[in-house]
């Protein structure tokens, strides 16, 4: 039987491939921003403002409990819109995940506290937390492939990498926001109405960015591999489909297809993402905590050492997607798990000093290692799947590890924290994270030259690559 007609992976328009790239870039920065909003409230006021009975250390804690609930929510938005993204298209989905997020977000600045309605204010806010972990279980996976399918295969590395690029800024944008409110504002303030701004602040962020994403066209190999289905299963003249006559004709949910075929892969995504999702959590949001609680050093000290952080990694992420380019997925990956797991160490001896400067070191070079895991994973987990189970199964690796890694590492630091009065435990525990990554790592296979036109092996020994075009191409031999 004639192989099924191929995707061409050839470079886009420069100027298509940028505006895609910046629509990309935008939509996680707006929705990283009120992401990770979210953790840096939580690590500064929310648990003042709708966990007031607790002393301020279990306060925290309990806010950091509502952070990692949203964490929960992200592998079933992974699943919803991976299912989806893989049959309907990526652009479609990546505008219903902005609106979800930004929606959830500046209501979260209208909520009454504590104060004024009891136990139903952090019910509301725990309930909007888990909308914001739906939208961004959704929202990476088809950013990052929205750009890795636009084109340009022998710089994918580095173009997949601006996407991740959204998460520093994001993040920058975040603490920013605080970090003026801290200028201009006084404790007292900020805790009345102050912090309601950045939170409010969202619904313009989310207007600009739905303009912006609503520009870009669809991804072209998405495009194409709908067109083939859609010839396999035209009958030809006097006969059944093509995919009928290889006995493959009924096709699978995508995330059925990744789970039974490509189940080698999720589990290596999975452990890739423990160091680095756990030490950027701990570097990031815990160590606000931290700071403020444990060490009473200034808020502004701590956030300070952050913004400066997450600048330099903005500039970092997409060099080591670059290099990736041209060394390999794996080595640069590795190397950013093995530093993160040697860093932590000098990094909360730094932060200890309660010096400005010795903090911004400490969290920059953690930003640095962080970066050479973070660059890479975009294109990286990409290259793992075919185009009709790509969205499913980058979606479903990166999210659901999420729930073991980042989830409750801010839960499990200020825990830690809580029982031994020391950083030594938090170091073992970020140090335990960048072992299995590195393992993860050594189980991996280089991707770095694969077509994503083409079907990549499955992890079952005898299995063929699951749904549509990957059917097609698999029975035929291709």
């Amino acid at each position: 039987m004639a192989s099924a007609p191929r995707a061409v992976n050839a470079p886009g328009r420069p100027n298509g491939l940028a505006r895609v790239v910046g629509a990309s870039l935008i939509g996680t920065t707006i929705e990283w921003y009120d992401y990770f909003l979210y953790g840096s409230a939580a690590a500064l006021v929310f648990g003042k403002l709708f966990f007031p009975t607790s002393d301020p250390l279990t306060g925290t804690l309990l806010a950091f409990l509502t952070y990692a609930i949203g964490f929960a929510a992200r592998p079933i938005g992974a699943l919803v819109f991976g299912h989806f993204g893989d049959r309907l298209g990526r652009k479609k989905l990546l505008v219903v995940s902005l609106l979800m997020m930004g929606s959830a977000t500046a209501l979260i600045g209208c909520l009454p506290t504590y104060k004024s309605i009891g136990i139903a204010a952090p019910v509301l806010l725990t309930t909007l937390r888990v909308i914001q972990g739906f939208a961004l279980g959704g929202e990476w996976g088809g950013a990052v492939l929205l750009v890795s399918e636009h084109g340009d295969p022998e710089r994918r590395g580095f173009w997949a990498s601006w996407p991740q690029g959204g998460a520093p800024l994001g993040n920058l944008l975040a603490v920013g926001a605080l970090t003026l409110l801290a200028h201009v504002q006084s404790d007292a303030a900020t805790l009345a109405w102050g912090w309601r701004i950045p939170f409010l602040f969202s619904a313009v962020l989310v207007a600009v960015g739905l303009w912006i994403r609503l520009s870009v066209e669809e991804s072209p190999l998405f495009q194409q591999a709908l067109a083939n289905d859609r010839t396999l299963r035209r009958p030809p003249a006097g006969g059944a489909p093509m995919a009928d006559q290889a006995d493959q004709g009924k096709e699978q949910p995508p995330m059925v297809a990744v789970l039974r075929h490509h189940w080698r892969d999720v589990l290596v995504a999975m452990g890739a993402r423990m160091a680095e999702n756990i030490s950027y959590y701990v570097v990031t949001t815990f160590i606000l905590a931290y700071c403020v609680e444990h060490l009473k050093v200034p808020k502004q000290t701590a956030l300070n050492a952050v913004l400066i952080g997450s600048a330099i990694q903005f500039c970092l992420i997409p060099l080591f997607g670059a290099l990736s380019d041209r060394v390999g997925r794996k080595p640069v990956y590795l190397a950013g798990a093995v530093g993160a797991g040697i860093w932590i160490w000098p990094f909360f001896a730094l932060v200890d000093s309660r010096h400005f400067a010795m903090i911004t070191v400490a969290v920059t070079v953690a930003l640095v290692f962080h970066s050479a895991m973070y660059a890479p994973q975009a294109a990286f987990f990409s290259e793992m799947f075919g185009t009709r189970m790509r969205y499913s199964g980058a979606s479903i690796g990166a999210q659901f590890a999420s729930v073991a890694a980042g989830a409750p590492a801010p839960l499990i630091a200020v825990a830690l924290l809580a029982s031994y009065g020391n950083s030594s435990p938090i170091s073992v525990y970020v140090g335990i994270a960048a072992v299995i990554t590195v393992v993860a790592m050594l189980f991996a296979k280089e991707t770095r030259d694969r077509d994503l036109a083409d079907v990549p092996p499955s992890s079952g020994t005898a299995a063929v690559a699951g749904t549509g075009q990957e059917i097609a191409a698999s029975g035929a031999g291709s």
